[in-house]
């Protein structure tokens, strides 16, 4: 009996992509025709696009049998839109890759080639970045300072294009947080992994719907989700603080004890309360910040919410 061959899943998040569904999924066939070995299919992880994304999607599961529909009840993030065209994959091993054409869906063969090298993960590593100069030096200059506060390894440019062999997935899946970074949970959950690098290009068609605080935000479930430094910074400051206001004080008394009162104008001590007022706004603020992802977390809500399926049966749990 001839063995049944491993299936590769293809798992595409989209958010406003009706410009790119037909020529990722002409590209993803055009791909999959020069390799006999497996079988595939795609998963198109709608999340609560108002343009004709869906439609498109309904269109080709109706037409091929490999494409896979799953369809949120409206926006939930670009973290939850991933993590649902995982959870919905099939595969053996399941290739995740953004709707928008700016990682080269090319590549695909090459990140299987390194599973098949005996890697559970291979991850794209962005080597040149075809974007406005602000962005890239805003990227570089986050992915840096993140590498060096984060309790874990994160490659520098490393982004969402990679390849989970299907232990790392159940270990990523089994993961219970609502407050996700998938780039950080991806490396917490460790297995063997593989790079390979890749230029990211401009997007071609369609406009992106992420703004530069929707990065601000990516980034603030980075550093309050994979980093205690900054309530480490509050205590060690707070500390110094201490510190020289003792030694202020106690110099400020033997002056008054000696020569009497040296501080005669009020500008100086405006100055020190504002400062100081200013520390601990900032502090508290941190602090409710790490409260707010605890709050998060403990409201134990779903990551997404699924309104229908296509081509999916058994539909899994999400």
């Amino acid at each position: 009996m001839q063995n049944k061959k491993k299936l590769i899943s293809v798992a595409i998040p989209c958010f406003e992509e009706e410009e790119n569904i037909l020529p990722m999924y002409q590209t993803l066939i055009q791909i999959i025709k020069k390799d006999k070995k497996y079988d595939y299919e795609f998963v198109f992880a709608d999340n609560g696009s108002t343009d004709k994304t869906k439609d498109l999607i309904i269109q080709l599961t109706l037409k091929d049998k490999k494409v896979k529909g799953v369809f949120l009840s409206r926006n939930f993030g670009p973290e939850a839109s991933t993590q649902a065209a995982f959870d919905f994959s099939r595969g053996d091993a399941v290739v995740g890759i953004a709707c928008d054409f700016q990682e080269p869906p090319g590549l695909i063969p090459q990140f299987i080639k390194k599973w098949e090298e005996g890697y559970e993960m291979v991850i794209g590593v962005h080597s040149k970045i075809q974007d406005n100069v602000l962005m890239t030096i805003t990227r570089k200059i986050f992915y840096k300072i993140f590498k060096k506060i984060s309790n874990i390894d994160i490659p520098i440019n490393a982004s969402g294009f990679c390849l989970f062999d299907r232990k790392p997935l159940k270990a990523l899946q089994a993961l219970p947080e609502k407050y996700r970074f998938f780039r950080g949970l991806r490396a917490w959950i460790g297995f063997k992994t593989a790079y390979i690098n890749y230029e990211r290009r401009y997007r071609l068609r369609g406009r992106s719907s992420y703004s530069f605080f929707n990065y601000i935000n990516h980034a603030e479930r980075g550093i309050f989700g994979f980093s205690y430094l900054v309530l480490d910074l509050m205590i060690y400051g707070g500390f110094i603080l201490v510190i020289f206001s003792f030694i202020f004080v106690a110099w400020y008394l033997f002056m008054v004890l000696v020569i009497g009162n040296p501080i005669r104008a009020s500008i100086p001590l405006m100055l020190t309360i504002v400062f100081f007022g200013g520390v601990q706004l900032l502090s508290v603020s941190i602090i409710g910040k790490y409260i707010q992802v605890i709050v998060e977390e403990t409201k134990a809500r779903p990551i997404y919410i699924v309104t229908e399926t296509q081509n999916i049966e058994p539909a899994p749990k999400g």
